[in-house]
C-alpha cells in the first residue's frame, strides 16, 4: 500500500490536516475554523475543545476525502500555534480554563515589573527571549493564581502544561511531552542546557510537576489512542509553527532566511548549532533536534516576530467589513495606484520586534478627504511588508553573512501585490515556492525522518522547489525614503496605552 505522512497543523484561527506522499507532494488538505474570544481589551483566548475537535476532524476528514486508509499513514507530525498556554487535568484530559493565547497582552504588567525588579537580561540569557507577555511563562502563572484551586492542584502533580503540541499529544496518545522548539518558547527553559530551569520556575512560582517532558522534534513519542483513527499510528515529528516552516522551507543551513505571512508574520535564519546572541532585540530559540539521545545535533534560529499579519486583513474584513473575504483585499489595494499618503500601524496587540512595546496601538495617520477603501486596504497590505522590512534590517546586523533571499510562505504569501511590495523594501529577492503549506510540511518532514520514510535532510531538502521569484523593483533611495516614513508612523503609535504599573 502506497503510505503517507499526516500532518497537523493547528493555527491560531484555524486547525488543517494535510497528506504528504514520499516525494513530499501534498495530497490532501482539510482546513476548519474555530472560534476567537476576546473577554476583555486585550485578552484573547481559545476553548481547548475547539482546538481538538476541529484538529481532529481535520484528520479524519483529510483521510475520508483523499480515500486514504489510516493503515497507510505512516505517521503524523504536529506543527503548533506557538506559546499559547493550556492547563488541563491529567485525569480527564479537560482544561480548567480557557487557553490564553499568545497574541493575549493581560499580563503586561507583570512582565514590567519583572523589568523593573531587574530580571531581563537574566531571562534573555538563559532563555534568548526578550521578557514579553508574547510568552508561556506569565500566562501559566495567571492561570495557576486565577483558576480556584489551580496551583494546589498543579503542585499535588493533578494538573498539566503545555503548549499547544502538548496538549494534542496528550489527547491523542496519553503522554505529556512537547519537544526543544516548543519549550523554549515558554520563557522557562535554558536553551543552552536544553532543560527546564529551576531559577526561572523559582522566579515565576511553576511547580515542576505541571511541566511536560522535553522530547527531539524528529522522533516516536507515542501512538494514538485506537479511538481516533482505528490504528495506532506513531507521533513522530513536533515542531511549533515557524520552527517547522522553516525546516519545510529547506533552511537548513546558516543563513538561509524565511518569511511565514500567517496571522502573525515571522522571520526566521538558520543560526547553526549555537544560540546568537541578538543585539538587535531578535529572538534565539531553538529550531529543532533530531533523533532522541544520540541526536546528531540541534540546530537554532534567529527570529523576528510580527504581532499582526494576515490578521491586519482580517480586520479589515470583520472590524472595518471593507472586504467581504481575506482574498478580497488585493484587488481593492489595486484599485488606487498607491497609499495616497495613508499608513497603518497595526499595532492592536502592542508592536514585536525589534521594538517589543506592550503599550502601542493601531494608528491609522496620512488620511485626507481623499482617502478611500483602496487607500487603506492599500496601507494594510504595505504595513505587513513595512513590519517585516524592520525584522530584517535587525538581522542583518545581527547575522555574520549577508541575507541572499527571504523564502516566503503562508496563507498572504499568496498575494502578489504584497510579495512584489515585501521584495522592494527588502532588497532581496523573495521566493515562493511550489508548495506554500510549508508549516505542514516541516512537520510532515520531521516525522518521517524520525520512521525511515525519508532517509536525509538532503533528501527532503531536494524536494523543496520555487515557484516564483519576486525580485526588487525601487532604487536604494525610494526604500530608504519609504521606510523612513514608516518609522515615523511607528513613532506616533508607541507608548499610547498607559501601563498600569
Amino acid at each position: 500500500m502506497k503510505q503517507y505522512i499526516l500532518a497537523l497543523d493547528q493555527g491560531t484561527t484555524s486547525s488543517r490536516a494535510v497528506l504528504f506522499d514520499r516525494d513530499g507532494r501534498l495530497c490532501g488538505s482539510v482546513q476548519q475554523e474555530f472560534p476567537q474570544h476576546f473577554p476583555q481589551p486585550g485578552w484573547v483566548e481559545h476553548d481547548p475543545i475547539d482546538i481538538w475537535n476541529s484538529q481532529l476532524a481535520c484528520a479524519r476528514r483529510v483521510l475520508q476525502d483523499t480515500g486514504v486508509a489510516a493503515a497507510q499513514v505512516a505517521g503524523i507530525g504536529i506543527a503548533n500555534q506557538r506559546e499559547t498556554t493550556v492547563l488541563w487535568d491529567r485525569a480527564t484530559g479537560l482544561a480548567v480554563a480557557p487557553a490564553i493565547v499568545w497574541q493575549d497582552r493581560r499580563t503586561a504588567d507583570a512582565c514590567e515589573r519583572l523589568r523593573a525588579q531587574g530580571h531581563a537580561g537574566l531571562i534573555g540569557h538563559i532563555t534568548g527571549l526578550e521578557l514579553d507577555a508574547y510568552f508561556s511563562a506569565t500566562k501559566l502563572a495567571w492561570l495557576l493564581d486565577n483558576v480556584p484551586g489551580a496551583r494546589r492542584r498543579a503542585e499535588r502533580g493533578e494538573l498539566a502544561f503545555g503548549t499547544v503540541d502538548s496538549y494534542l499529544v496528550f489527547k491523542l496518545t496519553g503522554r505529556h511531552v512537547t519537544d526543544v522548539g516548543n519549550a523554549s518558547r515558554t520563557m522557562l527553559f535554558n536553551i543552552h542546557d536544553l532543560c527546564w530551569d529551576a531559577s526561572l520556575l523559582a522566579l515565576f512560582d511553576i511547580p515542576p510537576a505541571v511541566l511536560p517532558q522535553v522530547v527531539s522534534s524528529a522522533e516516536v513519542v507515542g501512538f494514538c489512542d485506537l479511538a481516533w483513527f482505528g490504528q495506532p499510528i506513531p507521533v513522530a515529528g513536533i515542531a511549533g509553527d515557524q520552527q517547522a516552516a522553516t525546516f519545510g522551507q529547506a533552511c537548513h543551513r546558516p543563513g538561509m532566511v524565511k518569511n511565514t505571512y500567517g496571522t502573525g508574520c515571522f522571520m526566521l535564519m538558520n543560526a547553526g548549532v549555537r544560540p546568537v546572541a541578538s543585539r538587535n532585540r531578535l529572538l534565539a530559540t531553538v529550531g529543532w533536534r533530531i533523533g532522541g539521545a544520540s541526536a546528531d545535533r540541534t540546530d537554532y534560529l534567529l527570529e523576528g516576530s510580527v504581532f499582526m499579519g494576515g490578521a491586519t486583513v482580517q480586520w479589515l474584513r470583520d472590524g472595518l467589513g471593507i472586504i467581504e473575504r481575506s482574498a478580497d483585499v488585493e484587488a481593492l489595494a489595486q484599485s488606487v495606484p498607491d497609499n495616497g499618503g495613508v499608513f497603518l500601524v497595526p499595532a492592536f496587540a502592542g508592536l514585536g520586534a525589534p521594538h517589543w512595546d506592550p503599550y502601542a496601538r493601531g494608528t491609522l495617520v496620512g488620511m485626507t478627504r481623499g482617502s478611500g477603501r483602496g487607500h487603506i486596504a492599500r496601507a494594510a497590505l504595505e504595513a505587513i511588508a513595512y513590519q517585516s522590512a524592520e525584522v530584517l534590517q535587525a538581522m542583518q546586523k545581527d547575522a555574520a553573512c549577508p541575507v541572499l533571499e527571504v523564502r516566503a510562505d503562508g496563507g498572504a504569501a499568496r498575494n502578489d501585490l504584497l510579495m512584489q511590495f515585501q521584495a522592494d523594501l527588502l532588497g532581496v529577492p523573495v521566493v515562493r515556492p511550489t508548495v506554500t503549506e510549508t508549516t505542514a510540511l516541516g512537520a510532515a518532514w520531521l516525522a518521517g525522518l524520525a520512521l525511515g520514510f525519508w532517509q536525509s535532510r538532503e533528501e527532503i531538502a531536494a524536494q523543496w522547489q520555487a515557484e516564483r521569484q519576486f525580485d526588487p523593483a525601487i532604487s536604494a533611495d525610494r526604500r530608504e525614503d519609504l521606510l523612513a516614513t514608516w518609522a515615523r508612523a511607528v513613532e506616533r503609535s508607541r507608548g499610547w496605552a498607559l501601563p498600569s504599573v
